[in-house]
């Protein structure tokens, strides 16, 4: 009883008064805000990244674009996700005002770096007679790659781009570094006021738990659903 009875004056203390639980409403808001819109920019430059790195791979074409995205995606891929973000707030976007737009902007070149890989992998694994299929019907390069290519590739791949969903979802908690008020900087918050150290932490990692929980539900049933589909 002593045990519950410390709980519930702490969940009211850390949460309750003043409303404190408000802090991880609107961090939670400003989490799915920047995750989103991370995920847009990653989807968008990753596919258009991908299309340049196979159509070099496959023939020859884009040399200077596909050596650029090289670069691109050694860096991205080869360093830190916080030290990406601390570069682009404190030096490369130290002009603009909105945080948010500097997270999205760090997150959604982090992300697009490895959505391209991915994309890139199931647009090598279609076979090359989809493509030349494509071609003696007169299509062009283009709607080759957009009507044959691309979607049997990103078929192939969905299921991998939704758990790169996931992993950004979680690596958006490193905001706080930026004083971004996320999810897990709200809880940062109300344990400076509480001096709680435990509830808020806990707080914060089963909202993410949950969250995490749901849409790796949501990709289980999608990759079974793919899987019925073929059969």
């Amino acid at each position: 009883m002593d045990f519950l009875q410390t709980f519930i004056s702490k969940f009211q203390q850390d949460f309750l008064e003043a409303d404190r639980y408000m802090y991880l409403v609107r961090g939670f808001g400003n989490t799915l805000l920047i995750t989103l819109l991370s995920a847009i920019v990653g989807i968008i430059l990753g596919f258009l990244v991908a299309i340049i790195r196979s159509t070099h791979d496959k023939h020859g074409g884009f040399k200077i674009l596909n050596a650029i995205c090289k670069v691109y995606l050694t860096v991205w891929r080869g360093t830190p996700t916080m030290v990406q973000l601390l570069i682009m707030y404190y030096i490369i976007l130290v002009s603009f005002s909105s945080k948010i737009f500097v997270a999205v902007v760090a997150f959604g070149l982090n992300s697009a770096a490895y959505v391209a890989e991915i994309v890139r992998s199931g647009i090598m694994a279609v076979d090359e007679g989809q493509y030349e299929a494509g071609r003696s019907l007169g299509m062009t390069y283009r709607k080759t790659m957009m009507l044959i290519i691309l979607p049997q590739a990103f078929k192939n791949v969905l299921p991998a781009l939704a758990n790169e969903f996931i992993t950004l979802l979680k690596e958006t908690s490193i905001s706080g570094y930026i004083a971004l008020p996320d999810l897990t900087k709200g809880g940062d918050i109300i344990r400076s006021i509480t001096y709680d150290p435990y509830l808020p932490l806990f707080g914060v990692a089963l909202i993410y738990l949950v969250v995490v929980m749901i849409l790796s539900a949501g990709v289980h049933k999608l990759e079974m659903r793919l899987r019925n589909n073929e059969r």
